[in-house]
């Protein structure tokens, strides 16, 4: 009976002999395993690289929330606002026209809070200072991180929003993560979107 120590040898010994079989037919004719590698690849031809099909903006801020999976970025919003700055006509300059703000904002609809607890704009907008939102208890926001502003009612759309579950991702899966941020998708004064039903049904199996 063979003791453990030779079984051991033995072993190792077949399993070289296999290692040493399987890399020779590996190997090239030319006895080279480099050249086996490079005829296996493919040549890649600059001219008919695919573009990014969603190249991401520029315009990002970085996202003061903190996140367990560190730090992420938003779109800015003050570029997109026609007529930021605020302040060009909220300012301590003499109203003389009637009825002045509806004529200004009469694309505005604001439907927002609901029956129970209707907003109205100084809500949101900073009375002293146009140019930004405020927090219920008064604290300045900068358009571009209207997403705190929302978050205080919002919260449990914000969470999900800063974890990845809610809002549409800008960039890939790898590399620095950016997002839309709320009013990329829902309008800041009436953000309920219409309900929608789906316009077929999908039939039965035939029997």
């Amino acid at each position: 009976m063979k003791s453990p120590l030779k079984r051991a040898c033995m072993l190792f010994v077949l399993t070289a002999g296999v290692l040493s079989i399987s890399i020779g037919d590996a190997v090239s004719s030319d006895g080279d395993v480099s050249q086996t590698i490079k005829k296996a690849m493919v040549p890649t031809n600059d001219a008919v690289k695919i573009n990014t099909p969603m190249p991401i903006t520029e315009s990002t801020v970085l996202v003061s929330t903190r996140h367990q999976g560190g730090q992420f970025r938003t779109e800015t919003r003050k570029n997109r606002i026609e007529r930021f700055r605020c302040s060009q006509c909220h300012n301590n300059k003499p109203v003389t026209a009637t009825d002045a703000a509806p004529i200004a904002h009469n694309d505005i609809v604001l439907d927002h809070g609901g029956v129970d607890k209707p907003l109205d704009c100084m809500t949101c907008h900073n009375q002293d200072d146009r140019d930004y939102l405020v927090t219920e208890t008064g604290t300045k926001i900068d358009m571009d991180h209207s997403y705190e502003m929302c978050g205080q009612c919002h919260f449990r759309q914000k969470k999900d929003w800063v974890g990845g579950a809610h809002g549409k991702r800008l960039s890939y899966w790898t590399g620095e993560r950016v997002v839309k941020n709320c009013t990329s998708c829902h309008d800041p004064h009436s953000p309920l979107f219409k309900k929608r039903w789906p316009k077929t049904y999908s039939p039965p199996l035939a029997k």
